[in-house]
């Protein structure tokens, strides 16, 4: 497919359309967070705790400051918001690409050798299957915990989560590029490759891998989605990032238990920021692999 073809495709699509506009305005808000935010939720000489709980600015005692009311600590609920969503980006794009990493390798290495190498990659992609992301993180989060203290915990959660999502997740990719690679290996221009002399990790790298890559763009997508679902859900249940750095799922977990005492915004407006957010993604992903796939378009 053409780069006009593609073009076309995606402006005659409202719904990809209305997706990439929402996800590049949030993306947006996230990375000019520091430029941009009404305040730095970061810095205590810029929070007052006198304004904690106040509500969204059209509610009855709001103030035109805090435009999605503050949160127990006095922050503004919009720029922890416009903070919180960078770092859930940074832990879902950061998982994805350990992810791509792992898998790519693996399905590489998998699909061109086979034998023994295959079947012992496979298996452990079968193991790692069979057990839940979260599961997995939660082990292994409650164990890093337990064994190196909450403080030590804190200020490396961002990169244990990172790593964690990540390795929970490669056999995605790594199925996808054994199967790609089972294929392409059988092709004249490998053949013709090895008939060169050229090393097995040069027809890996510079032929056969380019020729997976439209379906490793569309997982991408979708992971970067259900990467930021699982911080969050860790997030909520006390294993994700720690309160002076939040996440759009610790956000959520810090207001929900003033839900039911009426402060139902501290809690509600990062939670659909948050399904905003992954809608958007997920919704890209849908378009990019109806797009990319000749069989899925063909009806369209």
């Amino acid at each position: 497919m053409t780069r006009r073809e593609f073009s076309a495709r995606f402006f005659r699509d409202p719904g990809a359309i209305f997706a990439a506009l929402l996800l590049l305005t949030l993306v947006m808000l996230a990375v000019l967070a520091p430029f941009i935010a009404p305040q730095n939720p970061y810095d205590p000489m810029q929070i007052d705790i006198m304004n904690s709980e106040l509500p969204p600015y059209w509610e009855p005692g709001g103030e035109e400051q805090f435009v999605f009311g503050t949160d127990a600590q006095g922050r503004g609920v919009l720029s922890t918001v416009m903070y919180g969503m960078g770092i859930s980006l940074m832990i879902g794009v950061g998982a994805v690409m350990v992810q791509a990493f792992l898998g790519i390798t693996f399905g590489l290495l998998a699909g061109y050798y086979g034998g023994w190498i295959d079947s012992f990659l496979m298996r452990l992609a079968d193991i790692q299957l069979s057990l839940s992301t979260l599961m997995v993180a939660i082990i292994a989060l409650a164990i890093f915990q337990a064994a190196f203290g909450p403080g030590t915990y804190e200020s490396l959660a961002l990169y244990m989560l990172i790593l964690v999502i990540g390795i929970a997740e490669w056999p995605q990719y790594a199925r996808t590029v054994r199967a790609n690679v089972l294929v392409e290996k059988k092709k004249e221009y490998v053949d013709a490759a090895r008939l060169t002399g050229m090393p097995a990790r040069r027809i890996m790298l510079r032929h056969i891998l380019p020729n997976t890559m439209t379906p490793l763009l569309v997982i991408s997508t979708i992971q970067v989605a259900n990467a930021i679902v699982s911080e969050a859900a860790l997030s909520f249940l006390g294993l994700g990032m720690p309160v002076n750095r939040p996440s759009l799922g610790s956000l959520i977990r810090s207001g929900f238990e003033f839900i039911f005492s009426g402060q139902w915004w501290i809690t509600t407006i990062p939670a659909i920021v948050l399904v905003l957010l992954i809608l958007s993604i997920n919704l890209l992903g849908d378009w990019l692999r109806d797009t990319l796939n000749p069989k899925l378009y063909k009806g369209h």
